[in-house]
């Protein structure tokens, strides 16, 4: 059994900047109800439970990583225990934090890569996670006519909202395959168990193909059949 003072296994990622960050094999593991963490996505929180607290300051003076998990229904029963999470997360790394006078404090993630986790750890006052990371397929790029087809489907969606016009200037640099499909994931107003459901995707063209039928979903929510015109 490796104690917490030996040398903990690191495994590379890249970051938005094209830097190497080092992932330990054991992280801190922030579960949330609400909130799915993607890569090569920016996560603004306010951290304010005590447990969170010391896992902010320790994720601070040390590796700066944090995987974020999204909280199983039921959760409220053991909030304030060790719930049960959905095993796949998403790494994120702490690029600020701003602290509070009361000891709070407001973060900001970068996610990095998605992980899987192999064992829980409880001995601290916040959970941890052996966890194995699983690098998104090697389709980092969509072929055009899917990426055509996505941003048709978002127009017509966009269409359909008030704030149409905020989400186009969102996207009106050209951006990544990734970046694109993982923006939308993160911003789409879906319920946290589909942003799930996305995260999970195997490889960009699996999540785009998730993420096209949720649009569809929604437009026929909307306007009925007309949606699906």
């Amino acid at each position: 059994m490796r104690t917490d003072r030996e040398p903990k296994p690191v495994n590379p990622a890249p970051s938005h900047r094209g830097e190497t960050v080092l992932i330990p094999d054991r992280l801190p593991v922030f579960p949330l109800p609400n909130v799915v963490l993607f890569p090569r996505t920016y996560l603004p929180l306010h951290v304010f439970e005590p447990r969170y607290r010391r896992m902010v300051a320790d994720a601070t003076k040390g590796d700066r990583c944090i995987a974020m998990a999204l909280l199983k229904d039921g959760w409220e029963a053991d909030y304030y225990g060790n719930p049960a999470i959905y095993s796949t997360l998403c790494i994120g790394r702490l690029v600020s934090v701003h602290p509070l006078p009361d000891g709070r404090s407001n973060i900001m993630l970068q996610g990095l890569i998605r992980c899987e986790i192999e064992r829980e750890h409880f001995e601290k006052p916040y959970r941890e996670a052996t966890v194995r990371l699983k690098p998104e397929a090697a389709d980092k790029e969509l072929p055009p006519e899917v990426r055509r087809a996505l941003m048709d489907m978002f127009e017509r969606f966009l269409q359909t909202r008030e704030d149409g016009a905020t989400w186009q200037r969102l996207f009106r640099t050209e951006v990544s395959d990734e970046i694109l499909v993982n923006t939308l994931s993160t911003h789409l107003e879906c319920t946290p168990l589909e942003k799930q459901f996305l995260l999970e995707a195997d490889g960009l063209l699996q999540r785009v193909r998730r993420l096209n039928d949720l649009i569809q979903f929604m437009l026929h929510d909307r306007h009925g059949s007309k949606g699906w015109e």
